[in-house]
């Protein structure tokens, strides 16, 4: 998708309607927002990439001084239409541009906006956001969402594998596998929380105040984590969450990790080619890079390489069954109640010392 592709798809009704309907997405925003007022009111917002204004609205009707949304496809003029209807026009004020081409006359003290992509990065907008940050943010002003969280776990994907088992009574493997090894990209997916198949992992957190744009070109993360159940570990799950709390007494996150109410961003799934069966124990061991497109600087590559458990570092302790971690996870496990029983003689004896 190009950069003019990209807004154009924006610019669809349908789009708009899918993220609207995406209540977990808009409900987060709604709350950050409407229960942040004393953050809101009377303060300069600007919304970076604000499509029908519905973000921009409700820092209106949280008591915003002024509000500058900015939305470079035609859906501006339609947004521009809603607010009208809305009778917030005194307050927002709708400009059709790229955020880099925007002109402000003054500084803001809240930069808000739905920036996130597939897995986060991919399709995004983050780079939009920092530009508005270096450009206009005050000093101490505020960014919602404040932070965020790339996290990975290793899965299986019965939609991907099993379903070319049994296809109206008739086995269809070759077809499926035919899928599996011509899959050159991530595929946007609902996965359910039973698939995951080990404990997940923080791969890239970003705080939207300090981020820069040299540190989201390229990032990787190398991890072994125990599997946690017996099964087929047939793929990557990644996912994403938003810390929008702007004040330590209104917590709020929006989560897309499999088992939370589904978004229409769902999760991300990089399918590999074969299944591997692991037991419970089980050490699974990869490194996942993803690197900044060239040709389009929206979106990213992702590269996995599975690794040798034997060759790579454990965590200490490690639940996982290698014989090593077995015998320090014992270790570690009788200091532990030596610790404890020697905590228990001293309890004891101060005790008996009152009683004389």
């Amino acid at each position: 998708m190009s950069g003019d592709d990209y807004f154009k798809e924006y610019e669809r009704v349908e789009m708009q309607r899918l993220m609207l309907d995406d209540r977990p997405r808009t409900e987060a925003y709604k709350s950050v927002i409407l229960d942040s007022r004393n953050s809101i009111k009377g303060k300069v917002i600007l919304d970076v990439g604000s499509g029908t204004g519905i973000l921009s609205m409700f820092c209106a009707q949280a008591g915003a001084k002024k509000v500058y949304a900015v939305e470079a496809s035609a859906m501006a003029k339609l947004s521009k239409e809603i607010i009208k209807e809305n009778n917030l026009s005194d307050v927002i004020e709708v400009h059709q541009c790229l955020v880099e081409e925007l002109e402000l006359t003054e500084q803001v003290d809240v930069i808000v906006s739905e920036w996130m992509g597939f897995f986060l990065f991919h399709e995004g907008m983050l780079s939009a956001v920092i530009e508005a940050r270096d450009r206009f943010l005050k000093p101490d002003g505020v960014i919602i969402p404040e932070s965020a969280d790339l996290w990975v776990a290793p899965c299986r994907l019965p939609r991907y594998f099993d379903y070319w088992d049994n296809v109206y009574g008739l086995k269809m493997q070759t077809l499926g596998k035919f899928q599996r090894e011509n899959q050159k990209e991530p595929v946007v997916t609902d996965v359910e929380e039973m698939d995951l198949m080990a404990e997940e992992s923080v791969v890239k957190s970003v705080v939207l105040k300090t981020v820069t744009p040299d540190e989201l070109k390229q990032f990787k993360f190398r991890t072994l984590v125990p599997a946690t159940r017996d099964g087929k570990y047939q793929g990557l799950c990644l996912w994403f969450v938003c810390n929008f709390s702007i004040d330590e007494d209104n917590l709020f996150f929006l989560s897309t990790k499999p088992g939370e109410p589904k978004t229409h961003w769902k999760q991300t799934a990089v399918v590999f080619p074969f299944d591997i069966e692991v037991e419970k124990g089980d050490p699974i061991a990869f490194e996942i890079v993803f690197r900044n497109r060239l040709d389009d600087a929206r979106k990213y590559s992702i590269e996995v390489t599975m690794l040798d458990p034997e060759k790579e570092e454990h965590p200490t302790p490690c639940y996982c069954k290698m014989t090593k971690c077995v015998v320090i996870q014992k270790y570690l496990e009788e200091r532990s109640n030596r610790e404890e029983d020697d905590e228990n003689i001293l309890v004891d004896d101060e005790d008996d010392e009152g009683q004389s």
